[in-house]
């Protein structure tokens, strides 16, 4: 058993990247909002986004090169227009998740005394930010890759433990049936909350990039390991995080649907609400055990994120600019450490307003990655022997129409 364990990595890292705002936030107000009536979205969008995500972990297998060197094969222009869609997505991302992760931090350890610098007050929020930021750069300087394979297995494991549990009491708690009725939102609100759910639903679809980064590490840093277990190891990581996205969803209908309750836009209100989801169900023996799980499972997604986003910039930098560059992986991760931290404290103090525009942005931008997935995988630059199969194929040409229709759609509406 425990052999086998050594052999996932980035599969896991792939679910833990995406196991947090889109599961912990989303999901679950899906669920509260809609009740069952967005588990439409939630699989449609999983079995329309597996080629794209998939495609990261074979080409890196198959040629034991990143989607970055890829994309530098198919044209400077498409490494180029990466590079700016990344350049522009990745501090709101990386506040968004540190926000969510903060909020429950602040919850479960306590609040922390106000800082006033000069005309500025640090809430607890704020403060619980800046410490859980810097203890990711810490990690990952020193424990690099190998840490964050370790502790992935582990809070994968736990997550999905105490899920099942809360959802198969949430269950049996609930005396009324449920509507399994399926709602296409109408009003512009909606449908900006649809394509957000969707956007990040399991993750944004620039984490093939990372995926397929994450797979060159472990062959590099793992003994033995096999081709073959690669894409296995992404189709559990991928598994994953569709079964838990269905939990958190049905944790949100089961308590909050029809409950006259919302969620709080503040990030120490919602975590308080999300917390306290699982104890009513559970009971609040269980209060620790579930904010633990929950503050582990968005610690995962802001570490995962502070170290890919670093990775794919110093990476794609190489490439277009010089081998030699001082624009290396711990520039970015600094860049990104206090441009996260500027947006958070200068920008956006609003969890909400910053994941519903992160969220959307990652959508509006998934054509651009699932055309370019699709094509690398498909061409001379991919051996035949690791070509997708007919019907992978297939699936992917209604996988890109659908986000192209979908985007067309949402921004038709504003």
């Amino acid at each position: 058993m425990l052999s086998k364990l050594k052999h996932f990595g980035p599969g896991l890292l792939f679910a833990g990247a995406a196991i947090g705002v889109s599961h912990l936030v989303q999901s679950t107000r899906a669920g509260a909002d809609f009740g069952l009536g967005l588990i439409w979205a939630l699989l449609v969008v999983n079995i329309f986004k597996y080629p794209v995500f998939q495609f990261g972990s074979r080409y890196a297998t198959a040629t034991n090169e990143s989607l970055l060197d890829g994309y530098f094969k198919l044209g400077k222009g498409v490494l180029i227009t990466y590079y700016l869609l990344n350049l522009a997505t990745m501090f709101t991302i990386q506040t968004a998740v540190t926000i969510v992760t903060a909020g429950l931090a602040s919850n479960l350890f306590g609040d922390l005394p106000s800082i006033v610098i000069g005309h500025k007050t640090l809430s607890s929020t704020e403060i619980w930010t800046v410490i859980i930021l810097i203890i990711c750069v810490l990690l990952l300087i020193i424990g690099k890759y190998k840490l964050l394979d370790r502790l992935m297995k582990i809070i994968i494991i736990t997550l999905t433990i105490s899920t099942i549990i809360a959802v198969s009491i949430a269950l049996s708690n609930h005396s009324q049936p449920l509507s399994i009725t399926q709602v296409l939102p109408v009003n512009h609100t909606e449908i900006a909350f649809l394509i957000a759910f969707m956007g990040w639903m399991p993750a944004p679809l620039d984490v093939s990039v990372w995926q397929s980064l994450w797979t060159i590490e472990k062959n590099d840093t793992t003994k033995n390991y096999e081709s073959k277990y690669a894409l296995f190891d992404f189709n559990v990581g991928y598994i994953s995080t569709i079964f838990l996205g269905i939990g958190f969803l049905l944790l949100g209908a089961l308590v909050m649907y029809d409950s006259g309750e919302t969620f709080s836009n503040s990030a120490s209100l919602f975590s308080k609400q999300l917390i306290d989801l699982y104890t009513k169900n559970l009971g609040n023996w269980a209060y620790l055990i579930i904010g633990i799980a929950a503050f582990t499972t968005m610690f995962s997604t802001t570490l995962t994120t502070m170290d890919a986003s670093p990775r794919a910039m110093s990476h794609a930098t190489k490439l277009l600019f010089d081998e030699k560059t001082k624009f290396n992986y711990k520039f970015w991760m600094a860049l990104l450490f206090f441009g996260s931290i500027f947006i958070f404290f200068f920008l956006a103090s609003e969890m909400g307003t910053l994941i519903k525009l992160a969220t959307i942005l990652s959508f509006i931008t998934a054509p651009f990655f699932a055309i370019m997935n699709y094509i690398l995988i498909s061409s001379k630059h991919t051996p035949k022997a690791w070509h997708p199969s007919k019907k992978l194929h297939i699936l992917s040409w209604f996988g890109i129409a659908f986000l192209l229709g979908f985007s067309g759609w949402y921004l038709s509406t504003l």
